[in-house]
This record gives C-alpha cells, sequence and structure tokens, in this order.
C-alpha cells in the first residue's frame, strides 16, 4: 500500500487522460501533445544540468561555496547569488535542482531565494526585452521593487527555517 501511495498523483492523470480521451478526445490529443512536447524539453535540457550540477560539486570545494555563498557571505555573496540567477536563459525548472546541490554544498537559504528569484524575475535578456517595450523607467523600477521583495523574501525564509529547522529533506535528496 506504501508503494503504491506514491503512484496516486500519476495514476490520478492517466483516469483524466483516458476520461478525456473517452469523452474528450480533441483535447486528449492536444493536452498529450503537450505533456509530450515538454518530456522532449525536459529530456534535452535536464541531464546536461545535471552533469554540470556534478562537475561543479566535484570541481567546487564546498568550503569555497559556503566562503561564496553561505551564511556569512554576507553582501558579497547576495550579488553573487543574483549575479548567478541573472545570467541565465534557460527554464526555471532547471536552477531547482542547481540550487538544492548548492544548498547542500553549504550555501544560505538567503542567498538560494536570491538566486532562484533572479532568475525567475530578473534575468538580463528579459530586462533587454522589457526595457524595450516599457520603458527603462518602468524597468528600473520593477527591477528595483523585485529585488527588494526578494531581498525580504529571503530574510523571511531564513528567518522561518532557523524557527523550524526540518532537513528531512537535505537527507532525503543525499540518499539517492
Amino acid at each position: 500500500m506504501k508503494k503504491l501511495k506514491k503512484f496516486v498523483l500519476p495514476l490520478i492523470i492517466l483516469l483524466i487522460y483516458i476520461a478525456l480521451a473517452i469523452w474528450m478526445p480533441s483535447i486528449a490529443k492536444s493536452s498529450t501533445k503537450v505533456t509530450l512536447d515538454y518530456f522532449k524539453e525536459m529530456a534535452i535540457i535536464l541531464p546536461p544540468v545535471f552533469i554540470l550540477m556534478g562537475l561543479i560539486e566535484a570541481w567546487i570545494p564546498k568550503n569555497k561555496i559556503e566562503k561564496w555563498l553561505g551564511k556569512d557571505s554576507g553582501i558579497k555573496g547576495a550579488i553573487i547569488s543574483i549575479a548567478l540567477g541573472t545570467l541565465p536563459t534557460g527554464p526555471l525548472y532547471v536552477a531547482f535542482p542547481m540550487t538544492a546541490s548548492l544548498l547542500r554544498s553549504g550555501a544560505s537559504v538567503n542567498n538560494m531565494v536570491l538566486f532562484l528569484g533572479s532568475w525567475a524575475a530578473l534575468k538580463i535578456p528579459q530586462l533587454m526585452i522589457e526595457i524595450k517595450f516599457l520603458g527603462l523607467a518602468f524597468t528600473l523600477l520593477r527591477f528595483t521593487l523585485t529585488l527588494l521583495a526578494l531581498i525580504l523574501i529571503g530574510f523571511l525564509m531564513d528567518f522561518v527555517l532557523k524557527k523550524s529547522p526540518d532537513k528531512t529533506w537535505q537527507s532525503s535528496t543525499n540518499k539517492n
């Protein structure tokens, strides 16, 4: 029964697909196409990301990551996190395994919130498009407000996790 619980969500999705195929075949067909396209995209993008994560863990010693991105890295760690988050152009789901790897290597929660938030909302290519269509003043205001919100969220997450330090997620990812 415990093994079956792991497959509850995929089974529900399968049942939904079957129901769609019976009652709304056109929607089922388009939904299946979107799912397969998304799966192909992930199959192309994620393997290089996992290789990169392994290389980072092998090439960059844990004490360097703690020094650059750890709790005591201060403003320098925040700047590095923001810079690393603004450079990539890939989808956000690529950043989550990288963040988990950096957290296991000693990066602070605050800096990883800044990294993820920057990846999601402060990417340089996105900012260039925003400047073109919405103007420099709007882009600077949105950038500043987003950055302030990310800093606040980072401190809040750090505070909450210090109050309730549940590290089971970290030990479960190390077993795999």
